[in-house]
């Protein structure tokens, strides 16, 4: 499985009175989905948002050698599809959207999980609707800001019956916000958030994708979503099920 995205650069303007000064520092998200799913077997790769121009594979044999599974986490459009190249020199690259796109059709899994750079994402900027791999996704995804903030919480609730879901706890812990999409015709619901769906999941072609809505780390999981029993199980079953391993 290669998890894409989950890492982040933070500029810091500290103001103290007359004087200012700067700190940056590199941060990576997405330690305990990592985690649980090691623990549970898979072999895992991460590749930071930073590290998509340099790593991701410029053909699709390679990809196909990397993973049987692709995880996009909180990493917009832009990433993909503007290099150094293309942006600055106008060079012809190979479109690293597209090639996800027929690997998922060509019979690979693939799951978007929510964020603030994913599904139409903060004011719109994550871009995802106009690219070819929404059309395979389960969800249809705005193009404009899709973020709902729930500050109170909202604990999920399963709504429908798969392998994935099975077992699980009928309600989980509580999520402070999520991407809002609409499932396609023909699509799976599992889980829903208040009114809006979490999980779906579907086929596109010959393989599989699914959409989770919130996040799989902070800030949207809360500690008691990421400490909870069944964090580990689902995502392995997600997994699974995106791989081929696993029926509905």
């Amino acid at each position: 499985m290669l998890l894409i995205g989950e890492s982040w650069f933070v500029h810091s303007i500290h103001q103290k009175g007359f004087d200012s000064f700067t700190t940056s520092e590199y941060e990576e998200g997405g330690q305990e989905f990592v985690a649980a799913l090691r623990g549970a077997g898979h072999e895992v790769s991460h590749m930071p948002a930073h590290r998509i121009e340099s790593d991701f594979p410029r053909v699709a044999d390679d990809l196909r050698a990397l993973a049987d599974v692709i995880v996009i986490s909180d990493v917009g459009a832009n990433s993909f599809q503007l290099s150094h190249a293309t942006f600055a020199r106008s060079v012809v690259e190979p479109d690293r959207i597209g090639m996800i796109t027929d690997f998922v059709g060509a019979g690979g899994g693939v799951l978007m999980v929510g964020g603030y750079m994913t599904f139409a994402g903060i004011d719109g900027r994550a871009r995802w609707a106009d690219t070819t791999l929404a059309g395979l996704l389960p969800v249809t995804v705005r193009t404009r800001d899709d973020r709902v903030e729930l500050p109170a919480g909202v604990e999920p609730k399963v709504v429908g019956a798969h392998a994935i879901v099975a077992e699980l706890d009928a309600t989980w812990p509580p999520l402070l916000g999520l991407n809002r999409v609409e499932a396609r015709e023909g699509s799976k619901t599992l889980a829903v958030a208040g009114d809006d769906p979490l999980l779906v999941v579907g086929t596109a072609g010959a393989g599989r994708a699914a959409a989770f809505t919130s996040d799989l780390s902070p800030h949207w999981a809360t500690p008691a979503f990421l400490a909870w029993d069944g964090y580990r199980p689902l995502f392995d079953r997600i997994v699974r099920w995106l791989s081929g391993e696993l029926d509905d």
